[in-house]
């Protein structure tokens, strides 16, 4: 992010902002009590704009004070950051300055060198696997087949500040004319299916085996196992109801995606069904006018429409329509092991494509108070502060033989959005030091962290034999 102090160089913003209102300077400087000329100055990125002109710009055109921050794209600079780690890029003693300076002003040619890295990467791979005889290649390879449909997908999602306004405004319509609210909305739901002659039936888990849901086109039948509770068999209906009846609405949604890959798009396709059916039992202005009343506490929320924690927390980051847009949260999912099995972001929070995640941070935490709600305040190495939000989370399906695996999940915004939150009523941000945490080992460089796993990738170790410190690795700073 570009600044002087504790002030912002917002000039390409501002002035987009200032033509997309059909603005002059001069009016647009009337309007924020300012002179032309500083409004001139700001957009030439001759001088900085203020925390104060910030708020007056917030104030005026009703905008969110985050999105007027000139951020560049946060994943775009976590990736850039990690493909400049690559020691196979021999990239040395670059510092954030130059990367932040090429992010602002080339922000294409950085993509374009994360894409080169990757493909890099995958080459060194099919290389090791041809060289070393105890590889199977065909493994290696479909390792990395396997996983570039998950990125592309998220990519995709992150790129679209996970909403996706075709679909969510015709299931918000469709949730209208039907009346699916909670005390009815298995009913309603029902009769969706029966206007395609399509039976629910709960069927023993014996019976479904490993599945939880499926559906019989020939029998025009959807088996729910008993193992999924009353929010997931619901779910799973809104689910079927995206295929039966908007199957060509998703089809056009996909064909102004950049995928490559039938894979790709059937994991896509399945994602947008998942959204879609979120937005049927959550319809938009009736959700985010709950949270906005109650603060978005989740729990309280998740009664109201008859859905689970994750359920909502999920749904709570697609609440970015243009001309009435709640909190932009990101959310993320980890197991135990910290292995990341959802990420969205509506927001600007950079996730690590590889490593995990931070150890610091309270996601983790939440499995030693299992259902109990922690609430944290965070700083990455860049200075940006965020406060989360996590809990455990019980996947469908246990029983006493199989236990369901437990969870953790995370919903998180800028601290700028803090005080809107039910949560944030018990922190004083003044006086409550954040956690100092990292996108993750491999690429956090901060010196003496006592939770540190991993060496980072693009640092000398420094070893001491006549030393033991707090941190299981020493380095060399730059």
């Amino acid at each position: 992010m570009a600044a002087r102090g504790d002030k912002l160089i917002i000039g390409q913003r501002l002035k987009i902002l200032r033509t997309t209102l059909g603005l002059t300077q001069a009016q647009m400087a009337a309007q924020l009590d300012v002179s032309a000329s500083y409004i001139t100055l700001i957009e030439s990125d001759q001088r900085p704009a203020s925390a104060k002109l910030l708020m007056r710009l917030a104030q005026v055109y009703d905008l969110n004070v985050a999105e007027l921050a000139p951020d560049t794209d946060a994943q775009l600079a976590a990736d850039f950051e990690a493909a400049l780690k690559d020691p196979a890029l021999e990239v040395e003693g670059v510092n954030r300055a130059e990367m932040e300076a090429v992010l602002q002003a080339s922000p294409r040619i950085a993509a374009a060198l994360v894409r080169l890295q990757g493909r890099l990467g995958d080459a060194l791979m099919r290389n090791q696997a041809e060289e070393n005889p105890l590889t199977d290649r065909n493994k290696v390879e479909a390792l990395a087949q396997i996983a570039r449909p998950v990125e592309q997908v998220r990519d995709w999602f992150y790129d679209s500040r996970n909403y996706i306004d075709a679909l969510d405004r015709v299931a918000e319509g469709l949730a209208e004319e039907n009346k699916i609210h909670r005390d009815a909305s298995d009913v309603a739901l029902n009769g969706l299916l029966a206007a395609h002659n399509v039976r629910v039936r709960r069927l023993p888990a014996s019976v479904m085996g490993g599945s939880l849901r499926r559906y019989d086109p020939h029998r025009k039948e959807l088996l729910l196992s008993e193992l999924l509770d009353a929010s997931s068999r619901r779910f799973q209906m809104a689910v079927l109801i995206a295929r039966l009846n908007y199957e060509d609405l998703i089809d056009q949604v996909l064909a102004e995606a950049p995928f490559d890959g039938d894979s790709t798009r059937s994991l896509a396709r399945v994602s947008l069904a998942n959204y879609f059916a979120a937005a049927l039992l959550m319809p938009y202005r009736p959700f985010l006018a709950a949270c906005e009343s109650e603060r978005y506490d989740i729990e309280l929320i998740s009664h109201r429409f008859g859905t689970s924690f994750e359920q909502t927390a999920h749904r709570m980051t697609t609440l970015q329509r243009q001309e009435a847009r709640g909190i932009p949260f990101f959310f993320v999912r980890v197991d135990r092991a910290g292995n990341v099995s959802k990420r969205f972001s509506a927001g600007r929070f950079p996730f690590s494509r590889f490593g995990g995640t931070c150890p610091l941070w309270n996601i983790h935490g939440a499995f030693e108070t299992p259902g109990q709600i922690q609430t944290q305040l965070i700083r990455m190495p860049e200075g940006a502060r965020y406060f989360s939000v996590a809990r455990t989370v019980t996947r469908a399906g246990g029983s006493f033989s199989s236990p369901a695996p437990r969870l953790a999940v995370g919903l998180g915004c800028d601290v700028a959005f803090a005080p809107r939150l039910i949560y944030a009523d018990a922190i004083d941000q003044a006086r409550t030091e954040p956690t100092e945490i990292g996108l993750n080992c491999f690429l956090c460089e901060r010196q003496n962290c006592a939770s540190r796993a991993q060496a980072p990738i693009n640092r000398n170790l420094a070893v001491n034999e006549l030393e033991r410190s707090v941190a299981l690795f020493s380095f060399e700073a730059e």
